[in-house]
């Protein structure tokens, strides 16, 4: 397939989706609908079906998860690249009923249309969630068309949002009426998985430059996957009906979210770029000498000798002591990721080894940065990926760095967007492959960091990813943004759908990529606004061009508020730890749509501006410049109290809330438990300090505290410590309780603060006064 088939699909999806080409179709659909389907065999995992159209495959992954593959007739099955998990023995009946077979687990049921062999997943009501639907519009692949090669519709309930799909910069929430496109690309970053409050989630399992149109009710509550190249239709469906649990069988299937190492929750600062070794380490120790918190200190590129991009060495004119750099930074509890590209350099050493194994793609590239070519490797190649973690541990792993920046993991190609349709990769063709590339990518700097240096938890920073990509412990960052409140307003709908996808690391550039001076008024109130959402997102990192964007940067008129930012970031690192457990050991995310947690509440579905930090934590990020207020949405459901004043609010109501230039509007539902630690300067400063526990009356709460020893594979031994905590709102008690588990260097015993939040009482960032418990690991009940 050439490349430009790959771009064919926009102009004709709009049309294809249009309500009046049901009626056109209606014959096709008739004689489609006339022979019947038949069970061709059951085995211990599903069954198989003869349709009008070929052999229907359904299988069972897992209690929660089905895979629904129909292979066009005489091909091979695309490598399945992001799948880890294997189908499990689940206990599982099949009923043959008049219209349709039935299939069963105990926490989903499937049918099959007798007739048509449609599947569609079922609701606790016997009700679709997600049915197939329009079979006269399926293609199975081969030559496409420009529509694509591949094309299949589902039907969903009425009023239900969708989400996830990846990241991209549309401003859009619940993708409803809109047509989104799936290919990598700086900013835009498609994953083919999406969620919905309706109780189950989604994974076409296609890496092709795929489009997914999203009707409107008028237009037919369909769902529409067409993708530009492809062997059949594959694709799995989870049941929920909570959002943790659609997101759990998801990561059961493509690869458990990482655990990444405590300081990484910290402040990382960045810039394009530190040119020296001496303004790097200049950087760590005016944050130390200012008692300003920091934890991580990024090396943008260009830091190798000219014309040996790709070499993975530092230019010694500038950098004469990489090992010593790193070593002072560690002293000072400081670590540094650095840039690393999927691209080399021509007639570099590194570049002829890897073409020597055939692990380079053939074609060389102008680079559209500084002057010269390049070669980028073949990811899809298990050879070429040992070798080209191998020539970065060599140079790079050796010195010591922390973790690693995969910048331009799409692949970029040099700039040219589509090349890889027209690629041989090791696994397959371009065209099928395209989007997984930063998958594979990933896989191999994750894999050979764990391997070789496993006292470091593996810790990425990438600009694209797809599928099962939340096992590489990779953060994937919004891309080369600019510094403007549109854009800026355009990242929370972003974040919020990146995590809908099962993967739980995102961010953005604090304050823009491009753009903006600390010198400059108009800006200091952006990067305020911008921080402090960042304070509530996976990954804390101020990045930007032009002048450095360091905090004590900003002149100390406008620096209060951002020192405020970073004091509640810190404060919040044992919820945020606790929660990243959550994430690893369960089906959480840090990220989400009020919707998916209040799926009964219409009104919730669409708040682009606002959305969930854990469960419990409602953010409304001023977006607005000049705003010193903004208006909340509470979600029915819940109450709510508002972090900074303590005041109470019932759900299912729009209010006004103070945003002064240095609040960011935050409600904490109620039932919350919320840990907050002492304040310290970098995060393995906080677990043995004390922790001030926040207790949101009006309803029953649970949390769990987490603890382990920051960093390394012990955790995954066994050495970690959980406390569980449990809010008994009419007996008026939070319990405290026994600690399971223990790890080198855990203390004894812990100081604990419990807070009982009301106006004015244990609210905003100050430490609150209230009942001191000294903790040795036994149950405590304390009253409230």
């Amino acid at each position: 397939m050439k490349a430009k088939s790959l771009l064919l699909l926009g102009a004709a999806f709009a049309a294809a989706i249009a309500p009046s080409f049901a009626a056109q179709a209606a014959p096709l659909q008739a004689t489609a609908a006339a022979e019947d389907t038949t069970l061709l065999a059951r085995n211990p995992n599903g069954a198989t079906f003869r349709t009008a159209q070929g052999v229907l495959a359904v299988t069972f992954w897992g209690d929660r998860i089905l895979r629904v593959t129909m292979l066009r007739e005489g091909a091979e099955r695309t490598p399945d690249l992001a799948l880890v998990g294997k189908p499990a023995m689940v206990a599982w009946t099949l009923d043959q009923e008049d219209d349709r077979y039935l299939l069963a687990t105990p926490a989903m049921r499937v049918s099959v249309d007798r007739k048509t062999g449609a599947v569609a997943l079922l609701g606790p009501d016997g009700k679709p969630l997600l049915a197939e639907t329009d079979l006269y519009r399926r293609r199975l692949g081969g030559t496409p068309d420009a529509e694509g090669a591949v094309r299949f519709v589902f039907s969903v309930p009425e009023g239900r949002a969708v989400y996830g799909l990846g990241q991209h910069q549309a401003g859009l929430l619940d993708y409803r009426g809109h047509i989104v496109r799936l290919q990598q690309a700086n900013t835009d970053v498609g994953v083919p998985v999406l969620v919905s409050p309706a109780g189950f989630g989604l994974f076409w399992n296609n890496a092709s430059v795929t489009e997914v149109a999203v009707d409107t009710p008028q237009a037919g509550n369909r769902i529409i996957f067409r993708s530009a190249a492809g062997e059949g239709v594959d694709y799995f469906l989870f049941a929920g009906p909570d959002v943790d649990q659609v997101i759990g069988a998801y990561r059961q299937l493509t690869g458990a979210a990482s655990l990444l190492p405590r300081w990484a929750w910290g402040l990382w600062q960045s810039k394009e770029r530190y040119g020296s070794q001496a303004e790097l380490l200049g950087v760590a120790a005016e944050y130390r000498r200012r008692g300003i918190p920091l934890d991580a200190v990024v090396q943008d590129w260009q830091y190798w000798p000219a014309g040996r991009w790709g070499s993975h060495e530092m230019d010694p004119a500038r950098f004469p002591d990489p090992k010593g750099m790193l070593d002072t930074l560690h002293r000072e509890h400081i670590h540094s990721i650095v840039s690393v590209w999927p691209r080399l350099d021509v007639g570099l050493e590194n570049t002829q080894a890897l073409d020597a194994i055939g692990g380079l793609y053939p074609k060389t590239y102008p680079n559209v940065y500084p002057a010269g070519e390049g070669r980028w490797y073949d990811a899809f190649s298990q050879k070429a990926r040992a070798l080209y973690w191998r020539q970065i541990s060599e140079r790079l792993g050796k010195a010591g760095f922390d973790g690693y920046w995969l910048d331009g993991s799409e692949a970029e190609l040099g700039g040219h967007w589509g090349e890889m349709a027209e690629v041989a990769t090791a696994a397959g063709p371009g065209a099928l492959l395209y989007n997984a590339y930063p998958l594979m990518h990933t896989s191999a700097v994750h894999d050979g960091m764990a391997a070789d240096y496993a006292a470091k938890r593996p810790l990425l920073l990438t600009r694209s990813a797809w599928a099962g990509q939340q096992r590489n412990g990779a953060f994937t960052w919004s891309g080369d943004v600019s510094g403007r409140w549109d854009v800026f307003r355009k990242q929370i709908p972003a974040g919020v759908n990146f995590s809908m996808t099962g993967n739980p690391f995102w961010s953005a550039d604090i304050g823009g990529f491009f753009g903006g001076s600390p010198k400059d008024p108009a800006y200091q109130e952006l990067f305020t606004r911008w921080l402090q959402f960042a304070v509530f997102n996976p990954m804390f990192r101020i990045h930007g061009t032009g002048e450095g964007k360091e905090v004590y940067s900003f002149p100390e008129s406008a620096r209060a508020p951002l020192l405020d930012a970073v004091a509640l970031r810190y404060r919040l690192l044992p919820f945020i730890y606790a929660q990243s457990w959550q994430v690893a050991d369960r089906g959480a995310s840090f990220l989400y749509p009020a919707g998916m947690i209040f799926p009964g509440d219409p009104a919730a579905q669409d708040l682009r501006d606002q959305y969930l930090f854990g469960r419990g934590l409602l953010v409304s990020p001023v977006v607005e410049p000049g705003a010193t207020a903004r208006s909340v949405y509470l979600p029915a459901g819940a109450a709510w109290i508002d972090f900074w004043t303590g005041a109470r609010h019932a759900g299912g109501a729009t209010i006004q809330v103070a945003a002064p230039i240095g609040q960011i509007p935050v409600q904490v539902a109620a039932g919350t438990i919320l840990p907050l630690g002492s304040p310290v300067q970098y995060a393995d400063q906080s677990p043995d300090r004390p922790i001030e526990l926040r207790v949101y009356r009006g309803a029953d709460g649970r949390f769990t505290l987490y603890d382990d020893a920051g960093d390394g594979q012990g955790w995954r031994r066994g050495e970690r410590a959980t406390i569980d905590l449990a809010l008994d709102d009419k007996a008026g008690t939070l319990t405290i309780g026994a600690r399971q588990g223990r790890y080198p260097g855990m203390a004894k015993t812990r100081a604990f603060r419990v807070v009982t939040v009301a106006p004015s009482v244990g609210v905003g960032l100050a430490e609150a006064p209230g009942r001191e418990v000294t903790y040795d690991g036994k149950r405590v009940v304390v009253t409230l």
